[in-house]
């Protein structure tokens, strides 16, 4: 998308989706669906060619955990203290093979995303002991925004229905593969010094708490001016009301609405307590499943 602004760059991925039929916008790969507008199988070849830095500032969630809100804030966080960040969206599979090799002449800090699932990620990434900010959402929500966001982005297919749409998602027949997959794994490098994980849940209690943190785990140093700036410009709604500047037309495929809780008007009471079994099986006892603070958030 280099040269393109972002939402020329989205308004032609979008195009293209539209003149897709939906059975040929996902594809498998070792097992796992992807959006084969947005990353095409060579993009993900090149990626194992990706060279990290120590210094790169990356950011992963799964779909619709958050992450266009932490680009957001991330990116203001970083130009706060004189980077330059390009404005074209950082996940790297959606960065063609030569996009990618364009990034090993960005200047540092670079500022890259994914939504790929951690032993995925370019190894590169952990040996240069890269710090990595992960965003974990409360499983019904994401659900239910990522439900919401397959029927209103034509570069993926319409999800059939809801319980359609419910069953995929708890069998992780969806594109990035299954939540509980991508959240087991993070849970065994919670301890690393080199992983901050924040959920979606806590960045809305206290957004100011939130971007002090990232930013001093990067080790970017931001004034209490500063830091009330961003996450004053940063919440859900603030972003929101600012998306037709940052993502144009498309603002409202990125931000819907933002809520904890919204699960409670699409779950069937059945749903409900298939989901509560899955986490169970997967997370209990874990200290991720602890700080996703189910208890609260779903029940």
């Amino acid at each position: 998308m280099s040269g393109q602004t972002f939402e020329s760059g989205v308004k032609s991925k979008m195009d293209e989706g539209m003149n897709m039929k939906d059975e040929e916008k996902l594809y498998r790969r070792n097992g796992i669906l992807y959006s084969t507008i947005m990353s095409p199988p060579e993009n993900l070849d090149a990626l194992k060619d990706l060279e990290a830095r120590e210094d790169d500032v990356l950011l992963v969630a799964y779909p619709k955990c958050g992450c266009n809100w932490m680009v957001g804030v991330l990116r203001k966080i970083m130009t706060t203290c004189g980077y330059t960040v390009p404005q074209k969206p950082p996940l790297i599979e959606f960065h063609s093979p030569d996009a990618q090799k364009a990034m090993g002449q960005m200047p540092s800090r670079r500022f890259i995303a994914t939504h790929m699932h951690p032993d995925l990620i370019p190894a590169s990434f952990k040996t240069h002991k890269t710090k990595i900010l992960v965003i974990f959402r409360n499983p019904k929500d994401t659900a239910v925004s990522y439900y919401h966001f397959m029927n209103n982005n034509p570069v993926l297919p319409k999800a059939e229905s809801w319980d359609k749409f419910f069953s995929d998602f708890i069998s992780g027949e969806v594109g990035w593969g299954s939540y509980f997959d991508h959240a087991v794994a993070w849970d065994k490098r919670m301890d690393d010094p080199n992983v901050l994980i924040a959920t979606y849940e806590e960045l809305k209690e206290n957004l100011l708490e939130g971007v002090k943190k990232i930013a001093s785990f990067f080790g970017f140093s931001l004034t209490e001016e500063q830091a009330k700036g961003i996450a004053g410009e940063s919440t859900f709604s603030a972003m929101q009301s600012s998306s037709s500047a940052s993502h144009g037309q498309f603002g409202n495929v990125f931000f819907r609405k933002g809520v904890v809780g919204d699960w409670k008007n699409h779950f069937s009471e059945a749903q409900s307590k298939q989901m509560d079994e899955e986490f169970k099986k997967k997370l209990s006892g874990t200290k991720l499943g602890a700080k996703l603070k189910y208890e609260l958030y779903c029940q």
